[in-house]
């Protein structure tokens, strides 16, 4: 790999999994970090890539802890593993989060003629107890908010037979790493 054009080439593969379902980078893993300090990490699914300003997007119901936690530290690492590339990339990121306005509208019209509107529809939140019998019937308001994830770091990590690869990519610093 070519050290001055690996940075081009993550954001090139972090496009095609926004598009393609199949791309192994399509659901990382987020982690956060609670009020009392303790990590979580979960699974989820890339909306969107701006590779401009550096930001990948993420839909959630506003009301899942991962808001409550974000809101209060900003700050999370995202975790891409690709078997066919044979790839990790670790991505620290400074997080926003939007629950109204014109962006959250138009990921609403997106996702509302999907199966995954009822998940944004839901009366209880998600994490709630279930009762005996789910509930039948859906709110009529979404819950839908939009993660912003602005990289500030990027640790890439390739295995191979031929001998392993890392680098370093951040503002300024573009440089191979020990593996």
């Amino acid at each position: 790999m070519d050290l001055i054009h690996l940075p081009h080439t993550i954001w090139k593969q972090l496009a095609l999994a926004k598009d393609d379902r199949q791309h192994p980078w399509r659901t990382p893993v987020l982690a956060s970090i609670d009020s009392r300090g303790l990590p979580h990490a979960r699974t989820v699914v890339l909306r969107n890539v701006d590779s401009d300003s550096q930001v990948l997007q993420f839909f959630t119901d506003s009301r899942s802890p991962k808001v409550t936690q974000l809101s209060t530290s900003p700050q999370a690492q995202i975790v891409f593993w690709s078997n066919a590339l044979n790839w990790q990339l670790r991505v620290t990121a400074q997080i926003t989060i939007e629950t109204t306005g014109a962006a959250v509208d138009a990921a609403w019209r997106q996702v509302e003629q999907s199966p995954a509107r009822q998940d944004y529809l839901s009366p209880l939140s998600p994490g709630d107890a279930l009762a005996a019998e789910a509930p039948k019937e859906l709110g009529h308001s979404h819950h839908l908010a939009i993660i912003s994830a602005k990289v500030t770091h990027m640790d890439w990590l390739s295995l191979s037979p031929e001998g392993h690869q890392r680098a370093e990519i951040s503002a300024g610093i573009l440089r191979w790493l020990t593996p």
